[in-house]
């Protein structure tokens, strides 16, 4: 942002109308399968869920891009960002003409993606240009570029006739390249360059507003007003076709009242956030979208009254011409607040807007991606069409109440300190945070810090519980699934069993690093309540037998938010806890908390047997047995059951525990433990034990169900995962009293020997097997891991510490203290990430050897090799007499 009279008005326009008409093409690109599509579809002869994620990919990958496009122009400006973004996207439509595969065709999407990021390039770009006062009105001219979505509709198809599907994407793609080109020659350095170049910022700095949840506020604006703008434009004619039985000719006529105004009116809302402020056109959005949307969600309805001499009856619906209306409204109030959303960045962050654009921009956009699959599930289960419209009621009546809170909040806060408050009013909660924090000295200990610990420890435990529960779903899903209807190979069922450890593990990664940076606090109630996404999607998505195999696929994603939390709610505990006890707090806090895999599956099984919720909780799907009897199974129970509680944990957390000051630390200061050679070799131990307990959970039901198919492995497989998450604890507690490497040393020697028991008891050619032997075998191998999760979570505090302690010295032993916990706590966040990949590993490895081999014997052997090397590793580095840091 600029001083007034800084830029000449020439310049301002030069910048204004370049930018405008190379997002324009950006759009009229990043839609371009609208068209192309059906085309495409068949002469490859692709089913219509292919198409249906050739279609949906760009959008993903262009809601996506937007945070790191947005990082990027920050931090190198726009002209030569925009430019290769248009050159990088020219070249993936061409490619996208040269296609004959359907690898290639979503490899060309992907690219072709990138250009919805141009989006946040183009506002950090020019706003830069444009003093305050001017900034919504330049904003909202350049968001127009919108109606490069009607420039496809118009051109496209004309294109598409007169010379094919390839030749229109080649046109493209000539544009396109000629665009970027002409961008990087025309478009000049923004007005900030010079000072940008100036002053490097590092990657940290530029990160630290997404710690702001202000920044996620004006996210959830941004998701009705655009996201939800998005898929109503993809799904109106559809629903004015089967609401009101038009043709579709008339169903794109009057959709497009809908979408026009919500393109061209963004203009007068950049201009009315300029003349009377944001803050009051986001309260005229809303209100009015919140009275549109409650309109539009009211179902036809017929009422019978009993009158004194006759019935009396009369019907309520909305007719064409009033739905017609309401959508137009809509449309143009969604148009004010998309402009207005983007005022408020550059005023807020005048130097984060790229990053800070791209994080509002990405869930957005995402909002346009997620609704429409949601819209259809919600017309599956609910079986009203309206349920659309009650959707984005609730969306938007969250959006408004946030906001108004907000402000009166901040105003409060404002006229009693007589200063801006720069995070969200209702988020900051000083009283929580502890600025004094001494677990090792034992007065403090004593005095205060235990009774403080314990309350935080005893809420985080269940959250931590939850998390599990929703992260294990899947391993029972999978198990009924194929006989209550849904027509999943077996290696389909194999990938929706093991990609939520997959993402789960990857999720860890970057968990692990939140707690210092958000605060345990928060994180452990924002985290606890991101679990209710993937229960509801689920619990709607799991009625339907025809839900396409895509949704699952993106659900077993979504389950993998519950594995993520492990890492960052162990690294929250371990700073709360004086090293004497850490052992034991980390054992109870992952042990108890991991009996939520064993509670899955134990309540799953009891939960989809009954109607628990009523009509609410939706149909049941129906289950023949063996001798034709039928039996009703609610399969959407499994996730409904989990989300009262997860609200409740969510409360608890952000009302109980406390954030700790102490542990505060950029991600720079976390990073250094990269370098630590313990970091890796930790990382190698904890993949054989707790990443043998989570993939042993995840892959026993259906190993079980194959290798011994007349027994039912759903009645038994929570008794594995219940006792090494009673284990668990014990390991921490006694290796708080015999070391934590010794009880490590021999807990995998006993796992080896368990897999060899495992082999013993197989089932081959010449004989049937033992599954009582089996099963004793794999219970060994669940405590033996239960264990070794305790004793290797005791080890890795005393190793840094002890690390610490040595570069400092005994000078510095408060500031080891402090360094020693900080960077446990990312090692136990980034160990946990790396072994959560056993969950993914362990029952691909199943699938694989018995695709190679016909039998699982070729992957058990591979696991007593693994454990014999972790065996030998634990005893040189931290067993043996010498070993370099024993403990």
């Amino acid at each position: 942002m600029i001083e007034a009279g800084t830029v000449s008005p020439k310049e301002q326009r030069h910048a204004l109308w370049l930018t405008t008409l190379a997002f324009t093409l950006c759009f009229a690109v990043w839609t371009l399968f609208s068209i192309l599509g059906i085309k495409i579809k068949d002469e490859l002869g692709l089913t219509d869920t292919e198409l249906g994620l050739l279609m949906a990919t760009p959008i993903l990958t262009g809601s996506i891009s937007r945070l790191f496009l947005g990082l990027l122009t920050d931090r190198f400006g726009g002209r030569w960002v925009f430019g290769l973004l248009m050159l990088t996207t020219a070249a993936a439509v061409f490619m996208l003409s040269l296609a004959d595969s359907y690898v290639l065709l979503l490899l060309g999407a992907l690219g072709i993606g990138l250009a919805g990021g141009g989006f946040i390039v183009g506002v950090a770009y020019l706003s830069s240009w444009y003093e305050e006062g001017k900034q919504g009105t330049a904003l909202g001219i350049f968001g127009a570029g919108n109606v490069g979505a009607a420039l496809t509709n118009f051109a496209a198809p004309f294109l598409l006739l007169a010379v094919g599907w390839q030749s229109t994407a080649q046109v493209y793609a000539g544009v396109m390249a000629a665009m970027g080109i002409g961008f990087i020659l025309f478009a000049k350095a923004d007005p900030s360059h010079n000072q940008r170049q100036q002053s490097a910022t590092s990657l940290t700095a530029q990160l630290m507003p997404l710690t702001e949840l202000r920044v996620w506020r004006f996210s959830l604006y941004y998701f009705f007003v655009f996201g939800a703008f998005v898929a109503l434009a993809l799904w109106l004619p559809h629903y004015l076709m089967e609401v009101y039985h038009l043709d579709l000719a008339t169903a794109g006529v009057l959709a497009a009242l809908y979408t026009i105004p919500a393109s061209l009116f963004r203009i007068l809302g950049g201009w009315l956030s300029d003349r009377y402020g944001a803050r009051k056109v986001m309260y005229w959005t809303l209100i009015a979208s919140v009275i549109c949307t409650f309109l539009l969600s009211y179902p036809a309805t017929e009422f019978q009254v009993q009158g004194i001499r006759a019935e009396l009856s009369f019907s309520l619906h909305t007719s064409l011409p009033m739905f017609v209306l309401l959508t137009f409204v809509l449309g143009f109030f969604m148009s004010l607040g998309k402009a207005a959303v983007f005022k408020h960045i550059p005023v807020y962050y005048p130097k984060h807007v790229g990053v800070v654009g791209g994080a509002v921009g990405m869930v957005g956009g995402l909002g346009g991606f997620f609704l429409p699959l949601t819209f259809g599930m919600l017309n599956d289960v609910v079986g009203i069409w309206q349920s659309s419209f009650m959707l984005l009621f609730l969306v938007c009546a969250l959006a408004l109440w946030w906001m108004h809170f907000a402000i009166r909040r901040a105003e409060h806060r404002e006229w009693l300190a007589g200063e801006e408050v720069t995070d969200l009013p209702e988020m900051t909660t000083d009283s929580w945070l502890l600025e004094d924090w001494r677990p090792e000295n034992k007065g403090f200990w004593q005095d205060k810090g235990r009774s403080i610990a314990t309350r935080n420890l005893w809420i985080s435990i269940p959250n931590l519980f939850l998390a599990f529960a929703v992260w294990s779903i899947w391993s029972i899903m999978v198990v009924k699934m194929p006989k209550l209807g849904f027509t999943y190979s077996p290696n389909q069922l194999f990938w929706l069993a093991a990609l939520p450890a997959l993402s789960g593990a990857t999720l860890r990664i970057f968990y692990g690093f939140m707690v210092p940076i958000f605060g345990g606090r928060r994180w452990t109630a924002i985290s606890t309540a991101s679990l209710i996404l993937p229960c509801l999607w689920m619990g709607i998505a799991l009625q339907d037998t025809d839900t396409p195999y895509l949704v699952m696929l993106i659900l077993a994603l979504l389950c993998g938010l519950g594995g993520g939390n492990f890492s960052s709610s162990m690294a929250n505990i371990s700073f709360f806890y004086p090293k004497a006890e850490k052992g034991a707090a980390l054992g109870l806090n992952a042990g108890l908390g991991n009996l939520g895999v064993s509670a899955m599956q134990l309540i799953g099984p009891l939960a989809i047997s009954a109607s628990l919720f009523g009509e609410m909780g939706g149909e049941p799907l129906v289950l023949l047995d063996s001798t034709g009897a039928s039996h009703a199974l609610w399969l959407q129970n499994a996730a409904f059951i989990w989300i009262p509680f997860i609200l409740f944990g969510a409360i608890a957390a952000w009302f109980g525990m406390n954030d700790i000051a102490d542990a505060k630390a950029s991600f720079k200061e976390q990073a250094v433990v990269f370098k630590r050679n313990d970091t890796w070799i930790m990382c190698w131990l904890y993949l054989g034990t707790f990443g043998s307990f989570i993939g042993f959970a995840a892959g026993f039901p259906l190993l079980c169900g194959l290798l011994f198919p007349d027994v039912d492995p759903v009645k038994y497989a929570f008794i594995g995962p219940l006792a090494g998450a009673l284990a668990r604890p014990f390991g921490g507690i006694i290796s708080d009293r015999l070391g934590g490497a010794k009880v490590t040393l021999w807990t995998f020697v006993v796992m080896a020997l368990g897999v060899m028991a495992v082999l013993h008891f197989l089932p081959d050619a010449q004989q049937s097997g033992s599954f009582v032997g089996f099963f004793v075998a794999f219970i060994v191998l669940f405590i033996a891991s239960g264990i070794g999760n305790g004793s290797t979570f005791r080890m890795v505090p005393l190793i840094f510490l002890t690390l610490r302690s040595r570069a400092l010295g005994a000078s510095g032993a408060k500031q080891a203290e402090v360094e020693g916990n900080r960077e446990s706590a990312a090692v136990l966040g980034f160990i946990s990430a790396i072994a959560a990949y056993g969950g993914f590993f362990i029952p691909k490895a199943y699938g694989s050897s018995i695709a190679a081999t016909g039998s699982v014997a070729m992957a058990l052997y591979g696991f007593v090799v693994f454990y014999i090397s972790c065996v030998l590793i634990t005893w040189w580095y931290y067993a043996r007499k010498q070993a370099p840091i024993p403990c």
